[in-house]
């Protein structure tokens, strides 16, 4: 006498989240201003703002860009934002630092505005592994934002998952 195999998870009401999924497409630039100074050390404003009006900022269309210096240049406020006023009309985000700051200030916002009502009350399980780049904060993000709102929340694969949190 054979049983029939039942899939217990395709008929359970746990909701898998993988980040991935909400990876935004789009090339990742680190804008490095370094060779816009004099010597690499010194921001001579009139040079500086000259460099700025002659850029190609359209070349950023699309693109989402982390503005840094990586010499041990000072450099002053107001010339991160003149490059945001230009850069502004092209790219699709601007964020002072480098590109592990940029990946987490873009899930940030994902997370931010992920629709919460299809994991109220519900076992969620966050899926673990993935093949872009997601920081790790992005998972710390997903989990006080759901903490308030699930059953119970799970990380790794359905067969095989640690539990995180139960209500």
């Amino acid at each position: 006498m054979s049983k029939e195999i039942v899939n217990r998870v395709a008929n359970s009401q746990l909701v898998s989240i993988d980040l991935e999924d909400f990876y935004p497409e789009g090339e990742r630039v680190l804008l490095d201003i370094k060779e816009w100074l004099f010597a690499e050390q010194i921001l001579k404003e009139k040079d500086f703002r000259e460099f700025v009006k002659n850029h190609n900022w359209q070349s950023y269309q699309n693109k989402y860009i982390a503005l840094t210096c990586s010499t041990e240049a000072i450099i002053p406020s107001w010339a991160y934002l003149l490059i945001s006023v230009k850069l502004s009309p092209f790219a699709k985000k601007i964020i002072v630092g480098n590109l592990e700051t940029l990946e987490t200030s873009i899930f940030q916002e994902i997370i931010d505005g992920l629709p919460v009502k299809n994991y109220i009350n519900k076992p969620v399980i966050i899926k673990g592994c993935s093949n872009k780049p997601i920081p790790e904060t992005a998972y710390t993000q997903l989990i006080s934002k759901l903490l308030p709102i699930t059953k119970s929340i799970m990380y790794g694969e359905a067969c095989s998952n640690v539990p995180l949190f139960k209500r």
